[in-house]
């Protein structure tokens, strides 16, 4: 008899303590970043081990047979926490009730391109998205925008969107903040997760500034500054530098495909911060507002910063002292933002 309430008992609590679904939405959801980046999020690397989730998948009409596939094969896993896969070509399905969104898709430059007609046709993708966010989308909704140019995206998106709060978005530096760290790893011969606190400033490309003054490395057993554990300041403001800011295309040669396996793992270390936070002491990077900033920043960008989470919420790391070497560094990455925001600005007011 016992043995029989105690059974009822651990059915009744674990009925009782599953958590309600969130709604996650993936756009691009048939390409290759999103193949890598599904399972982890319907595995509960995500957004937690106890938390069901409801998976929407948005691509373009052309995609949808693709899509039928991807559907198919997350139901294959047999996840637990998977509720719900809901694959669509409609943005009145796809931002609906969302709790997080993770931009994927995105117009990728083309052979022939010029960069302004990127901006162009990701001016009118973003526009639409972040307007879909706007009607559709619960107010909370925490929003990553990955496609390139992911901080111009991720500003077009927010202006787009005036009920939802311009700190709800974010884009991804992450891929750089993970590639930065593993190189000093790799050059201190330590694992990376003993290196922690780099920055990547500024913009989502080659003008972005990995800067590694205020990073620590533990030693055997002992925390010493970046510089100091490196040992090698000419290759730190050097190969280090533009290792880390060409990387995607190092990548793309070698794989005539661009990243796709890091860019989801960066993407889920994204979220799973906002979701639950960085540790005490440490910081991530971070596109973000650069409204208020103290690091000179012009105001009206999406600019990656060091930043600490706590309930959701991120705060840009403040005085961090900033050498000559770094702000001109950071100034040439703002400037190119500066440049970004007005072109797509002036699409946006067309």
């Amino acid at each position: 008899m016992l043995t029989l309430l105690t059974g009822m008992y651990l059915v009744v609590q674990t009925a009782t303590s599953q958590a309600e679904p969130i709604r996650v939405l993936v756009t691009g959801a048939a390409g290759q970043i999103a193949y890598s980046l599904l399972y982890s999020i319907a595995k509960g690397d995500v957004f937690g081990k106890d938390q069901p989730i409801i998976l929407v998948l948005l691509d373009i009409p052309p995609m949808l047979p693709v899509l039928d596939g991807v559907v198919m094969e997350l139901q294959d896993c047999a996840l637990p926490l998977l509720r719900e896969v809901i694959p669509t070509d409609k943005v009145e399905v796809a931002f609906k009730d969302l709790d997080a969104a993770i931009l994927v898709g995105s117009m990728p430059r083309k052979e022939g391109m010029e960069r302004k007609d990127l901006l162009k046709a990701n001016v009118a993708i973003f526009k639409t998205q972040g307007a879909a966010l706007d009607k559709y989308a619960k107010k909370t909704v925490k929003v990553l925008v990955v496609g390139n140019p992911a901080n111009t995206n991720c500003l077009i998106a927010s202006k787009s969107a005036p009920s939802i709060p311009k700190e709800n978005f974010s884009c991804l530096t992450r891929l750089d903040h993970n590639r930065a760290r593993s190189q000093v790893a790799m050059r201190c011969g330590v694992s990376s997760d003993n290196v922690k606190n780099v920055i990547i400033w500024g913009n989502h490309s080659s003008t972005q500034y990995p800067d590694v003054h205020h990073c620590k490395v533990n030693l055997h057993g002992k925390e010493v500054e970046g510089y100091s554990a490196v040992n090698d300041d000419t290759w730190l403001k050097g190969d280090f530098i533009s290792t880390v800011q060409q990387r995607g295309a190092a990548v793309i040669k070698a794989r005539k495909l661009s990243s796709a396996m890091s860019a989801a793992k960066a993407i889920c270390d994204h979220m799973r911060d906002i979701w639950f936070g960085t540790p005490e002491g440490e910081w991530v990077s971070m596109g973000v507002y650069a409204g208020g900033n103290s690091y000179g920043v012009p105001e009206d960008l999406m600019y990656s910063f060091p930043v600490m989470i706590k309930n959701k919420t991120w705060t840009v790391m403040d005085g961090l002292p900033i050498n000559d070497f770094s702000r001109a560094k950071m100034d040439a990455t703002a400037a190119e933002l500066v440049e970004e925001r007005d072109t797509a600005l002036a699409f946006l007011a067309a």
